[in-house]
């Protein structure tokens, strides 16, 4: 699933200090973390996770990939050794883009968080709760879960180191609004701060990592595809991704990459993989979570009890169900399409992993209740400390500096989001000059390996 998590991005750096005992400074004291150093201790004692590579010899075989509105750039992409590296990539953004002013991050939480509550008060004073209602409490469910994302971005950039320089503000804040949307935030921090740090692997990604041709879940994907066809999977899909997605991910790390298997966000020993997802005193900080999950999920059991479940579930589970849909919707999209590829170990790298990120148009509405999360994400990616009211300048460089690696997509998002649902079905290798690389596929015969 995600909508996609330490790790190489130093907004995320500070929650691997149980995990890391050294650290390399530049550019003003900021932390830059040896990704080796961070999933080293993690590890378990198992099979290795690696996949074949099938070009040794240059080859023409990404020529037959269908295009999203990138036109094919990504499988342009020159190979790891060739990339920028990660402090030259830095050097191109302005450096009054990593400031984190606490004031105007506490205004833009304030702001979402008054926007969502007024939307549920106005709803609370003026919509019956009678049936006759009901395409009323729906549109209510669509606005103000639209609405309240904002508050599920800010809490994810207070996960990042983005939000104040004053770590107690940061988390405080961060822990109240995730818990408030039933995200255990602690665990989530950790989970996505490993997808930055393995973005498009193959292997190791957390969150929307692809199903590969030939393997199980690939082959059944495939099959089921043909069988359906293409219209009906893609609606199978986006049900199952929009409106299941987000806690499939939670409970069982639906999507994760096969390095860490079965996971769950809310019990840490549950890892059937070789690479723990919580290793050492993560697994204190998940139980930690929990915490502030189940005591709002006992509020709402009491506010249940006193006003009846059809209330709770009308004023508060409608408008979740939104939030969740934009999640994963996000998320899916920013890491998701037919010419967007998936790297083995030995073509990854995490900058390159980072330029594989896909901007997208959402509009100024959007923008705004979102705070840029789909429009600025690459930068996000190449630098995850960097707050949202800086990004759009920082992402503003990249383009100008690396404009064959930054990655927009026009495609209006329903169609890019029909197209991800039915064509994004599993994935296969493919030869890029003596690279592999995996791409998506719709077709169940086996792919020809070049020599």
């Amino acid at each position: 699933m995600l909508s996609t998590t330490s790790m190489t991005c130093t907004g995320c750096m500070h929650i691997g200090l149980s995990a890391v005992k050294s650290h390399n400074l530049s550019r003003g004291g900021r932390l830059h973390w040896p990704v080796s150093k961070l999933t080293s201790r993690s590890r378990k004692p198992a099979r290795a996770t690696t996949r074949k590579t099938v070009c040794p010899a240059a080859s023409s075989a990404i020529q037959d990939i269908p295009h999203s509105g990138l036109e094919g750039q990504a499988l342009r992409f020159p190979t790891k050794d060739d990339f920028p590296t990660r402090a030259e990539v830095l050097t191109s953004i302005p450096e009054d883009c990593f400031e984190k002013d606490t004031v105007k991050s506490l205004f833009y939480a304030a702001l979402s968080a008054a926007m969502t509550l007024s939307c549920g008060l106005l709803a609370f004073a003026y919509v019956p709760m009678k049936l006759a209602y009901l395409p009323t409490w729906l549109a209510y469910a669509a606005l103000t879960g639209t609405i309240g994302t904002g508050c599920w971005v800010i809490a994810h950039e207070c996960g990042h180191n983005a939000f104040s320089k004053n770590r107690f503000i940061q988390d405080a804040v961060g822990y109240l609004l995730h818990s408030l949307l039933l995200v255990p935030y602690f665990s989530w921090q950790r989970s996505h701060a490993v997808h930055h740090s393995r973005t498009n692997h193959l292997t190791e990604g957390e969150t929307h990592v692809p199903y590969v041709k030939g393997e199980v879940k690939g082959s059944l994907n495939l099959e089921l595809h043909k069988r359906l066809g293409e219209g009906p999977f893609a609606i199978l899909q986006l049900v199952a991704h929009l409106v299941f997605g987000w806690p499939a991910y939670l409970l069982t790390g639906a999507t994760g990459g096969s390095a860490r298997g079965v996971t769950n966000h809310f019990i840490p020993s549950i890892n059937t993989g070789p690479i723990e997802l919580f290793p050492g005193s993560w697994k204190k900080k998940v139980w930690l979570s929990d915490v502030g999950v189940v005591g709002f999920v006992a509020i709402l059991a009491h506010w249940a009890y006193n006003s009846g479940l059809a209330t709770v579930a009308a004023l508060y589970f409608g408008p979740y169900l939104f939030v969740n849909i934009w999640l994963v919707l996000y998320t899916w999209l920013q890491h998701t399409d037919t010419d967007v590829p998936h790297l083995a170990a030995s073509e990854w790298s995490y900058i390159k992993g980072a330029f594989l990120t896909i901007d997208r148009p959402y509009g100024a509405i959007f923008d705004f209740l979102h705070h840029r999360i789909g429009s600025t994400h690459v930068a996000h990616h190449v630098e995850c400390a960097i707050p949202h009211y800086n990004a759009l300048k920082a992402t503003d460089a990249l383009k100008q500096k690396y404009p064959d690696l930054y990655l927009y997509d026009p495609t209006p998002i329903n169609a890019a989001l029909w197209r991800v649902a039915s064509k994004c079905v599993a994935v296969e290798p493919r030869c890029q000059g003596k690279d592999t690389i995996w791409t998506f596929t719709t077709k169940k015969q086996p792919a020809v390996e070049r020599s």
